[in-house]
């Protein structure tokens, strides 16, 4: 199956920058949440599972943060709404904090007209020709004889263990009755030297 990749870009050029009511804080936040997300350093530190979760909520955070703060809402009234310390905010905004550093270099692009999102996605499948249908369907068939092969020496090396630890078994058998008789020699010699 053919894919093809392509980009959609988004322009963040029209969002407000002294956003006034929700819906523009909504609008600057969501452009500062997705802006940050998609720069290449955000990117390669959230394929980590373990530091995703807390970098996007921090992320998240810091840009709420900033959005309310460019609209003038005071930073008390932000971390009640936020539901985080006022520490914490100032941390953002002050830019003390990774992702406070980050989000504002993001309002910074956004206010240069330089912010510019490409996201990749793909298109839709092209046409699979004979010709590739045919080449996966050997492959599948090699793929399947070598399956078939190893499945079977697979079983004869089973088999073969199958015998050892039966002679294994034997061995010990015959070492445990070799010492049992060691201990009968030295007890009839023992009682020999009386």
């Amino acid at each position: 199956m053919c894919v093809s990749e392509s980009e959609l870009v988004i322009d963040l050029s029209s969002i407000p920058l002294k956003p006034i009511g929700k819906r523009e804080i909504q609008q600057l936040e969501m452009a500062l949440i997705i802006g940050t997300l998609y720069r290449p350093e955000v990117l390669d530190l959230i394929r980590d599972p373990v530091e995703r979760s807390t970098w996007i909520d921090s992320l998240a955070v810091a840009a709420a943060a900033f959005a309310r703060y460019k609209a003038g809402v005071p930073v008390s009234e932000i971390a009640e709404e936020l539901g985080r310390s006022e520490v914490t905010i100032r941390g953002h905004l002050n830019q003390k904090t990774k992702a406070g550093k980050l989000v504002a270099e993001t309002y910074e692009k956004i206010k240069r007209g330089e912010l510019k999102i490409a996201v990749p996605f793909v298109t839709a499948p092209q046409q699979i020709t004979a010709l590739e249908v045919e080449k996966t369907q050997l492959e599948i068939e090699k793929l399947r004889e070598e399956k078939r092969v190893l499945e079977e020496r697979n079983k004869m090396l089973e088999e073969e263990l199958g015998k050892m630890r039966s002679k294994l078994s034997e061995l010990t058998s015959q070492i445990k009755r070799i010492r049992e008789l060691t201990v009968e020699l030295a007890n009839i010699v023992n009682k020999l030297l009386e």
